[in-house]
């Protein structure tokens, strides 16, 4: 059976999805978790909460094969944003506040980090650019007023992945700073293992909205062993083991480990979907390695279509790196990425811009003819003005 047929809803066969580093379609299990949701709901009511629990385990363990960190303590949070700002609340900001991050994070870390410089914390931002040594520029600005080093594992906008971030670990563990890997762009796409990788002390972030394909509502805050942080912004879920004690409390207490950064109530139903969805990727035999290798194909098709068309290079180019540098899409760099764009939706061809990035993302249902066949667009709307 072919794999798009198990995304029949989302139609992947009949349409051409270059979003696949943005919004992945979901297969057609996570429509019936959806509706289980639904259901387990009407029949329980308020009982519902331990199946909702279990849904949520098994969302963690899909997070922590992804890391390949089978032990691994995992939070979750219907977004990054709130998992991220819980985690900044709990650092010793009064008396280390220095922030390093980069230049090509995620609106996520980039918006909430400039919002908190206008407040007077200092946040260091670090040229992306060359990847090739950014972890070794950010290690060298650690110092001990230095709260937390926030950096992509993958760059956002181009799918650069940033090597050797283990330097950066251990000049964050010489200084006791925190250390936060955003993964959101690595995971599924391209192996992960955070051991091999030398973040074992590291805080990790990121979700199900694009490779994984889980949808909305399905983020994750890997937290490192003996964490025990108190953050500001904390929900009564962290305290929920205790809740039944009752009685006045000195001191607002945490559960452990990953409870530490629990919010509140929440919408079960996307772990549902989540615990659906990366059931059908065990059972397609669906591992990183092998969404890696395909993704690499059909990105170098992609690449090498592009490339014959012979299109002036002031018109689009693709973004120089080595080809096992570039994670899930292909970044074309273009003055008119927003206008190509716009002109490929209305020829059915579904991409997105980062600034003058056109982002070309292909998916492991798509065939080879779709993507040639997107190619063929862009050739014809990149001559007209």
């Amino acid at each position: 059976m072919p794999l798009a047929d198990y995304y029949s809803r989302f139609r992947v066969a009949e349409r051409l999805l270059l979003t696949g580093h943005s919004h992945q379609a979901w297969p057609d299990v996570s429509f019936d978790a959806q509706e289980r949701a639904w259901l387990d709901a009407a029949e329980m009511v308020d009982d519902k909460w331990e199946r909702a629990r279990e849904q949520a385990a098994r969302v963690q363990t899909g997070f922590r094969r992804l890391l390949a960190d089978p032990d691994g303590d995992i939070a979750l949070g219907q977004n990054t944003h709130e998992l991220v700002t819980r985690l900044l609340s709990a650092l010793p900001l009064g008396r280390r506040p220095r922030l390093i991050t980069s230049d090509g994070e995620f609106h996520t870390i980039r918006r909430q980090l400039d919002r908190l410089a206008e407040e007077g914390l200092a946040v260091v931002k670090v040229s992306a650019r060359p990847a090739d040594t950014l972890a070794d520029r950010m290690a060298a600005a650690v110092d001990d007023r230095t709260a937390c080093v926030l950096v992509s594992s993958v760059l956002f906008e181009t799918a650069e992945i940033v090597p050797d971030l283990d330097v950066v670990a251990r000049a964050c563990d010489r200084h006791g700073v925190t250390l936060l890997v955003d993964a959101y762009h690595h995971l599924n796409v391209v192996p992960f293992d955070i051991r091999r990788l030398g973040l074992e002390n590291a805080f990790v972030t990121g979700g199900g909205y694009k490779y994984c394909q889980l949808g909305e509502g399905n983020c994750f805050l890997r937290v490192p062993p003996g964490c025990h942080l108190r953050p500001v912004l904390t929900g009564w879920f962290s305290e929920f083991a205790d809740l039944e004690q009752g009685g006045a409390r000195d001191r607002v207490e945490y559960g452990g480990g990953a409870a530490r950064f629990a919010g509140a109530t929440y919408d079960p139903a996307p772990h549902y979907r989540g615990a659906a969805v990366f059931a059908f990727h065990v059972d397609q035999e669906l591992t990183a390695e092998r969404l890696r290798a395909i993704n690499q194909r059909q990105v170098g098709l992609l690449k090498g279509a592009f490339e014959s068309l012979d299109l002036d290079p002031s018109v689009a180019r693709v973004e120089p790196m080595a080809g096992d540098r570039r994670a899930g899409f292909l970044a074309l760099r273009s003055p008119r990425a927003g206008e190509l764009s716009a002109a490929l939706r209305g020829r059915g061809v579904l991409t997105d811009f980062r600034g003058d990035v056109l982002r070309l993302g292909p998916a492991p249902y798509l065939s080879d003819d779709q993507l040639r066949e997107a190619v063929k667009a862009l050739e014809s709307v990149s001559v007209v003005r």
